[in-house]
């Protein structure tokens, strides 16, 4: 069958429906994605015809395999405890070291040999993170080398060094821009005698991790990658000593192919940018691309879903060619992860490579219509974006002015709208939630709703990490903390389908706010129902039942029930104005925004925001 017929036959099927409405994806990232691909879009792709390890790279640079890095991070506050434990986390899988050094003013070279003892500094990749010291660190690490023996190509190693990712999330340098630029060049020129050292981790990840789309992320990303490359030539650091310098690292969020489909398009674009800094060699020039799971859709409860995500991300970031890979653990988000939650962090991991086979193909979705179709829409309007954000005068101008953040905080509010309209789906959060469930106690408010402390100095707006889940998880937190758990009784009434479907969506609905939630198979008489409602002293009473009976049921309902509960109707019947000229003003359907809904029955049951009563 042609495409033509396939169409017609799926118009045929839909008996009227709008194709477009019903079976084209409108993505956050602005565009179209069609329901099937065929031969004939695939083949019309650019680089499609390319191998793994070649120019432009779209298939990933490994030839023989897909093997990645495992990374497990440490926080340094003590060298001695980071020593053990990274020793232990060795023998456990994991072949590459993220050192957190929680004081730049701890570097040493003495803690640095204690941090280091007994470590094969050759065989693993170790990463240095330190705000501040950089320099410090690359000297100290240039004598354990020298001292050691080692030669400058056995080392992989990577001093995290992102100026301009710092002043995008903090809004300020310890120092000016252009001193901070001039230091990262000097930092940048001494490592070039070390192949495998790179000096430069640009956080994309801060991107996605404040609401970026895969769009955003990679465009912005890839920016900044522009913008370092012409800050360091400008120092006259060499554009391949450079380009050899710069990692990559992005968030990995949920949306499965789409994931993969934007390392690929990062790779595929980065090369085209190389090349314009490099006409001779720029073949030589591969991007290196690290991975950390997205914290934006974590969440706090029903945390052991975080799991399920996070299992899926790193398996999107591996079918995309990532070179290394940070799973956080699942309670990252709102406590400090212990023992367990580590370990299952680390495992999730080896389960995809000792015991899935995830490492054995390169770029294993290769020829895949859906796929090489959504890299090509990601690359396409992600060049789009990122020559726009290149002819407002580059990366460093547009975040001056302030147009990145506005952009991602549009495209993180529309998320957060989405998920309050049940557009976006957050099991366990917006979806079933497990109403029963209690936080309080068990996590640490100053992670969960971590607000950052701006300097009121700052030199531009900072871009802001935000969750999904934060206000539909201070909405539930607000009513543990008052002490008193609202009841809501569903009134279940007339048609049997239309009254088990909106009992349903009522317990989902309240469930979210952590209400205690009475239901009931239904009653045979109003009179039945309101005193059986009236025995358990219910707060909010929720009228299920079909749209042609809320006029016969509901007036009577209210009647009885004023000034004794709150009385709501499930469902926007088409009667909804006659119904309010009798009193009842509180409807909860697929269109309410379930936040500012459920803020609204917090307030009128005298709960307030931090979870006082008012």
């Amino acid at each position: 069958m042609t495409t033509r017929e396939w169409v017609e036959k799926i118009n045929t099927d839909l008996k009227g429906a709008d194709f477009s409405r019903r079976l084209v994806w409108k993505t956050n990232e602005g565009f179209d994605v069609m329901p099937f691909y065929r031969r004939e879009d695939y083949e019309k792709l650019p680089f499609i015809n390319t191998l793994p390890g070649i120019f432009p790279y779209l298939r990933g640079t490994k030839i023989k395999n897909n093997n990645w890095l495992v990374r497990q991070n440490i926080e340094v506050t003590d060298y001695l405890a980071a020593n053990k434990k990274s020793l232990a986390v060795l023998m456990k899988g994991i072949d590459s070291l993220g050192f957190i050094i929680s004081d730049p003013a701890s570097v040493s070279k003495n803690n640095f040999d204690i941090l280091l003892k007994d470590i094969c500094i050759e065989l693993i990749e170790i990463n240095f993170l330190s705000n501040g010291k950089a320099k410090e660190i690359f000297d100290i690490l240039q004598g354990i080398i020298s001292d050691r023996g080692l030669k400058p190509e056995d080392i992989h190693m990577v001093i995290e060094a992102d100026p301009i990712g710092r002043l995008m999330v903090n809004g300020t340098l310890c120092i000016p821009v252009e001193a901070g630029f001039d230091y990262l060049a000097s930092l940048t020129g001494s490592a070039s005698v070390f192949p495998h050292l790179k000096t430069i981790h640009l956080n994309a990840s801060h991107l996605s991790n404040a609401g970026a789309d895969t769009v955003r992320e990679v465009a912005y990303g890839l920016s900044a990658g522009s913008e370092y490359m012409v800050q360091l030539t400008q120092r006259g650091i060499k554009p391949l000593i450079a380009a050899s310098k710069i990692r990559f690292s992005f968030g990995i969020g949920p949306d499965y192919f789409m994931e993969i489909a934007k390392l690929r398009a990062a790779r595929l674009l980065w090369s085209t940018i190389i090349k314009g800094f490099i006409p001779d060699e720029y073949e030589k020039v591969k991007m290196n691309i690290h991975c950390v799971t997205s914290r934006w859709n974590k969440t706090a409860y029903d945390p052991y879903v975080n799991m399920l995500r996070t299992q899926t991300e790193a398996m999107s970031a591996i079918l995309g060619g990532c070179d290394s890979l940070t799973v956080e653990a699942f309670d990252t988000v709102f406590r400090k992860p212990d023992e367990f939650s580590e370990r299952i962090a680390r495992n999730q991991q080896l389960i995809l490579k000792e015991e899935s086979y995830f490492d054995k193909v390169a770029d294993p979705v290769a020829g895949s219509y859906y796929v090489e179709n959504l890299t090509s829409l990601v690359a396409d309007n992600a060049w789009k974006l990122f020559i726009k954000t290149e002819e407002s005068g580059g990366f460093l101008e547009a975040l001056k002015a302030g147009a990145i953040q506005k952009d991602i905080l549009m495209a993180a509010e529309k998320r957060m709208k989405d998920a309050a309209y049940k557009k976006l789906i957050i099991l366990g959060t917006n979806q079933y939630p497990e109403s029963n469930e209690s936080i309080t106690g068990s996590v640490d408010e100053s992670i969960i709703f971590s607000r950052k402390n701006y300097n009121t100095e700052i030199d531009i707006d900072p871009v802001k990490y935000i969750r999904v889940s934060s206000e539909f998880e201070k909405l539930r937190m607000a009513v543990e903390k008052s002490g008193i758990r609202p009841v809501v009784f569903l009134l279940a009434l007339g048609n049997i389908a239309m009254r088990k479907a909106r009992s349903q969506f009522s317990h989902n609905f309240f469930g979210c706010a952590g209400y205690r939630i009475i239901d009931n198979n239904g009653f045979i008489s109003i009179g039945e129902g309101v005193k059986a409602a009236m025995k358990t002293k219910a707060d909010i009473v929720v009228i299920c039942s079909s749209d042609e009976e809320y006029l016969q049921f509901a007036p009577e309902v209210f009647d009885l029930l004023k000034g004794k509960s709150i009385v709501v109707i499930a469902g926007n019947p088409p009667s909804v104005e006659e119904l309010k000229s009798k009193g009842l003003e509180l409807f909860i359907h697929l269109k309410s925004d379930m936040v500012e809904t459920l803020k609204y029955f917090n307030a009128r049951l005298g709960i307030a925001a931090n979870g006082e009563y008012l």
